[in-house]
């Protein structure tokens, strides 16, 4: 009964800090109450909560690291650009230009200065400068 009242003893700070690691102590205690109820020792009971509790731990808290420091990959606007590709309708060189890309028509130069598109090739966006987008 004691395991009990000490996993929801541990389940409170989980709630009010949100650190899993009191979770883990959670599951710990009821691990050790489960211990009890099939009639082991006090001994064992805390070596039940000891090892289940660091075990947890020991893989899910650099699981949830490494979860926590991953950035969205999601890129929006102008990030979202770079890299894809367009078809060249006006030709592009170093002065200027103009590509349908992403649906829309945007007015383009050529990342190189001495290289030059014409209609109908396809290119990337390298960068966007402003409203122009830098192909190659």
């Amino acid at each position: 009964m004691w395991w009990l009242v000490a996993a929801v003893g541990l389940g409170i700070p989980l709630v009010v800090t949100a650190l899993p690691e009191f979770g883990m102590l959670a599951v710990g205690a009821v691990a050790a109450a489960v211990t009890s109820k099939l009639g082991a020792g006090t001994v064992t009971q805390f070596v039940v909560f000891a090892a289940v509790s660091v075990a947890l731990i020991a893989v899910v808290r650099p699981i949830a690291n490494r979860h926590r420091r991953q950035r969205p990959e999601l890129q929006t606007g102008v990030e979202a650009l770079k890299g894809r590709s367009a078809v060249v309708l006006e030709r592009v060189d170093g002065s200027g230009g103009r590509i349908k890309l992403a649906g829309e028509i945007w007015s383009a130069r050529s990342y190189d200065a001495g290289r030059s598109y014409e209609a109908g090739q396809q290119v990337d966006v390298v960068e966007i400068d402003g409203a122009t987008a830098l192909v190659l």
